[in-house]
Protein backbone atom coordinates (compact mmCIF):
# COMPACT_ATOMS: atom_id res chain seq x y z
CA UNK A 1 0.00 0.00 0.00
CA UNK A 2 2.86 2.40 0.75
CA UNK A 3 4.22 2.11 -2.80
CA UNK A 4 0.91 3.23 -4.24
CA UNK A 5 0.79 6.22 -1.92
CA UNK A 6 4.30 7.21 -2.94
CA UNK A 7 3.42 6.92 -6.62
CA UNK A 8 0.30 9.06 -6.17
CA UNK A 9 2.28 11.61 -4.17
CA UNK A 10 4.96 11.89 -6.82
CA UNK A 11 2.29 12.13 -9.52
CA UNK A 12 0.58 14.94 -7.59
CA UNK A 13 3.85 16.83 -7.18
CA UNK A 14 4.72 16.40 -10.87
CA UNK A 15 1.30 17.51 -12.08
CA UNK A 16 1.27 20.38 -9.62
CA UNK A 17 4.59 21.67 -10.94
CA UNK A 18 3.54 21.30 -14.59
CA UNK A 19 0.21 23.04 -14.11
CA UNK A 20 1.71 25.79 -11.95
CA UNK A 21 4.17 26.55 -14.76
CA UNK A 22 1.35 26.66 -17.31
CA UNK A 23 -0.83 28.76 -15.01
CA UNK A 24 2.04 31.14 -14.33
CA UNK A 25 2.64 31.55 -18.05
CA UNK A 26 -1.02 32.29 -18.73
CA UNK A 27 -1.22 34.68 -15.78
CA UNK A 28 1.95 36.44 -16.88
CA UNK A 29 0.54 37.02 -20.35
CA UNK A 30 -2.74 38.34 -18.97
CA UNK A 31 -1.15 40.64 -16.39
CA UNK A 32 2.02 41.85 -18.09
CA UNK A 33 1.71 40.88 -21.73
CA UNK A 34 0.95 44.37 -22.94
CA UNK A 35 3.68 46.10 -20.93
CA UNK A 36 6.48 43.55 -21.30
CA UNK A 37 5.51 41.64 -24.41
CA UNK A 38 3.86 38.25 -24.39
CA UNK A 39 7.04 36.18 -24.62
CA UNK A 40 8.83 37.85 -21.72
CA UNK A 41 5.68 37.89 -19.59
CA UNK A 42 5.11 34.17 -20.25
CA UNK A 43 8.73 33.37 -19.45
CA UNK A 44 8.63 35.27 -16.18
CA UNK A 45 5.26 33.78 -15.24
CA UNK A 46 6.51 30.28 -16.00
CA UNK A 47 9.57 30.92 -13.85
CA UNK A 48 7.76 32.40 -10.85
CA UNK A 49 4.52 30.39 -11.06
CA UNK A 50 5.91 27.23 -9.43
CA UNK A 51 7.07 29.19 -6.38
CA UNK A 52 3.52 29.22 -5.08
CA UNK A 53 2.04 26.26 -6.94
CA UNK A 54 4.61 23.61 -6.10
CA UNK A 55 4.87 24.80 -2.52
CA UNK A 56 1.11 24.48 -2.12
CA UNK A 57 1.10 20.96 -3.53
CA UNK A 58 3.94 19.81 -1.28
CA UNK A 59 2.36 21.35 1.82
CA UNK A 60 -0.99 19.80 0.90
CA UNK A 61 0.61 16.36 0.56
CA UNK A 62 2.38 16.73 3.91
CA UNK A 63 -0.88 17.70 5.60
CA UNK A 64 -2.69 14.81 3.91
CA UNK A 65 -0.03 12.37 5.12
CA UNK A 66 -0.30 13.69 8.66
CA UNK A 67 -4.11 13.50 8.71
CA UNK A 68 -4.51 10.12 7.05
Amino acid sequence: MAGGSLAYGLLAIGLGIIFSILGGMAGGIVVGGKALGNELAAFMGGFYGPLAGATGVVLGLIIALLLF
